[in-house]
């Protein structure tokens, strides 16, 4: 594939913000110097030390396309829904603004959605890339984890907890995706695999967050993992997407924010 049929795909960012204003600029500007057609689309999920108004000031500077705001904080899976709800793109990719994972990556993951050889694409942090070497039980319980959804999806994922999931736009509005928190991760890999879709693995980089840099998950949240791989695969879904259950969208000369 040319390079300008990867930039003719237009990409929407879905960035859910929660108390992220120690990086929020500096990622929003890093998308902006990428090479792609993109939609930045931002979803502030009850912030309280100013990452509200960083938001703000970016949209009216034309930085971000669409800002969403949630009254009270209600989870990364909540957000991520919000921002589906609203995007345009062709393609769709999940992306924290906390610089953990580096946009960098991104047209390397498109390219075999764009090829047509894929309709999701996973950067996997354990296959090769450089990455911040960090806490050893956090890699051992990302194992068990993937290890726990390749058995029932019958996946040969190698990270299945990455926080890089692509997807073709028409395939991410049509799965039935209802976590609020981080079961997000397992819930997307969980119904990718029900709706049969060609996943690809790419190898990213990844600069993990100490506790002290602000970094959310904690073992409560790997623990609710095991619980959330086992309900996503063993239970059918439900029959509709809340997805498409949102407030209409108001309107702005710079783009659209909308209060939840």
């Amino acid at each position: 594939m040319r390079d300008s049929d990867l930039q003719s795909t237009r990409l929407s960012l879905l960035v859910p913000v929660y108390n992220e204003i120690g990086t929020l600029e500096q990622a929003i500007r890093r998308f902006r110097r990428l090479s792609l057609a993109l939609e930045i689309i931002c979803v502030d999920d009850g912030s309280t030390d100013g990452s509200r108004e960083v938001l703000a000031r970016l949209h009216r500077e034309g930085l971000v396309d669409i800002v969403v705001e949630h009254a009270a904080n209600r989870g990364k899976g909540a957000a991520v829904r919000t921002a589906i709800a609203h995007a345009t793109g062709d393609v769709m990719v999940i992306q924290d603004a906390d610089l953990e994972y580096d946009p960098e990556d991104l047209p390397a993951l498109l390219k075999p959605i764009a090829d047509g050889k894929a309709d999701a694409a996973f950067g996997s942090r354990f296959l090769g890339g450089p990455h911040r070497v960090l806490y050893f039980w956090h890699r051992v319980g990302n194992g068990v984890l993937t290890l726990l959804s390749n058995i029932l999806t019958d996946l040969n994922l190698t990270d299945m907890e990455t926080g890089y999931k692509m997807v073709r736009a028409d395939l991410m509005r049509a799965l039935p995706l209802t976590a609020d928190r981080f079961g997000l991760e397992p819930e997307l890999t969980a119904r990718l695999a029900q709706a049969r879709a060609r996943i690809f693995e790419v190898p990213i980089s990844y600069a993990g967050r100490t506790y002290a840099e602000g970094k959310k998950i904690g073992w409560r949240d790997g623990a609710a993992a095991v619980w959330h791989i086992l309900r996503f695969n063993l239970l059918p879904p439900p029959r509709t997407s809340p997805v498409t259950d949102v407030s209409p969208a108001v309107t702005t000369p710079k783009g659209r924010t909308i209060d939840f």
